[in-house]
């Protein structure tokens, strides 16, 4: 059962809630299982990471520790990166509200560094060569905005120029991912929030497409196809063969017509708290517009899923280290040896792989 909450309302739960225009086929018959995430010979020099709110904080993880696999990331309504430090306590009251204080730069600069001498993440001089998206809403009551700009201004200390740097706010719009819907749509089961409030998707219907502006940012030199939504293939996968803790059994891959004879680069879109597919049907993984963007630029978009647990409750990417062995005294959450972030290549690498011929 989902969780409704008041908008104001600010208890643990409610804390806890971190978060394509178009339908393309899902292929998921009800009695069908879910076939193995397919080796499509994608792109490797050009692969981007993406999220919202636990997401976002999740695609910064992951780009700190692998850089040199990426080339772009975009986070929406998350703060920077190593925030909660392996603590539920900073995550709760430093990382999405600043009631203990905004997080220290330098400290976590301190952090990192002590992980870059440890090899745990990537190269500083990896690091440097990314393009980064950040966004926030500016009325957003899940995550303090103030939190949007310590990432923004951590980005700035790592990457080579500011030119490579895209920072946006939007006036008047809350918690969520916005999206332009087309003239013709009407409410989905899960109906659309409204930019100030996030509903029950946390999909906004801002008449704002985030997903055109950022992807657009990450690839500057794509140019587009005229490829169609309706001519790709929202495909369910057997996600349990990359199982760790906190994901679910299913996970989603969007192939454009074309993409199977490989070259395509990858997007991984990570939804945030309360958006999986058992919590809001098929919102995050159809509606966002990264589908739309994608059929037309050539471009698969791999869509991992979580799923609730007791020491998960929300369905949350693992940003303060629930996934580890409870022994350690500081989870790896963050760094390469995550579990969660080792899941998460491993299905970058399969999709990258060659198919096997006949």
């Amino acid at each position: 059962m989902r969780l409704a909450l008041p908008a104001a309302h600010h208890s643990m739960a409610y804390l806890l809630l971190c978060i394509g225009v178009s339908a393309p086929l899902i292929v998921h018959a009800e009695t069908a299982e879910p076939e193995d995430l397919p080796a499509l010979g994608a792109a490797i020099d050009q692969a981007s990471i993406v999220g919202l709110s636990s997401g976002g904080y999740m695609a910064n993880q992951v780009a700190v520790a692998w850089p040199e696999r990426f080339s772009g990331v975009g986070v929406l309504s998350a703060g920077p990166w190593g925030c909660a430090q392996g603590s539920l306590s900073l995550a709760l009251n430093q990382c999405m509200m600043t009631r203990r204080g905004a997080p220290s730069l330098n400290e976590l600069e301190e952090r990192h560094n002590r992980y870059i001498a440890l090899e745990q993440v990537g190269s500083a001089e990896a690091l440097s060569q990314l393009r980064v998206f950040v966004w926030h809403g500016e009325d957003d009551e899940v995550v303090e905005p103030e939190l949007g700009e310590l990432l923004a201004e951590q980005w700035e200390r790592w990457l080579a120029s500011p030119e490579q740097l895209r920072v946006a706010r939007s006036e008047d719009t809350g918690h969520g991912w916005p999206v332009r819907l087309p003239d013709a749509s009407t409410p989905t089961p899960q109906e659309w929030g409204n930019c100030r409030q996030g509903g029950g998707s946390y999909v906004l219907a801002c008449d704002e497409d985030l997903a055109d502006e950022m992807l657009d940012w990450l690839y500057p030199e794509r140019e587009a196809s005229g490829g169609s939504v309706q001519d790709g293939v929202l495909t369910a996968f057997d996600q349990s063969e990359f199982a760790v803790k906190g994901l679910a059994d299913t996970g989603y891959v969007f192939i454009p017509e074309g993409c199977e004879a490989g070259d395509c680069p990858v997007t991984v879109a990570l939804h945030g708290c309360q958006m999986t597919q058992e919590a809001i049907g098929d919102t995050f993984v159809r509606h966002t517009g990264l589908n739309t963007w994608a059929a037309s630029h050539q471009q698969i978009v791999l869509y991992p899923q979580t799923e609730n647990s007791m020491a998960n409750p929300q369905g949350c990417w693992d940003w303060w280290g629930f996934a580890e062995s409870t022994w350690q005294l500081s989870p790896l959450h963050d760094t390469r040896e995550g579990t969660q972030i080792r899941a998460l290549m491993a299905m970058l690498d399969r999709l990258q792989e060659a198919p096997q011929s006949d």
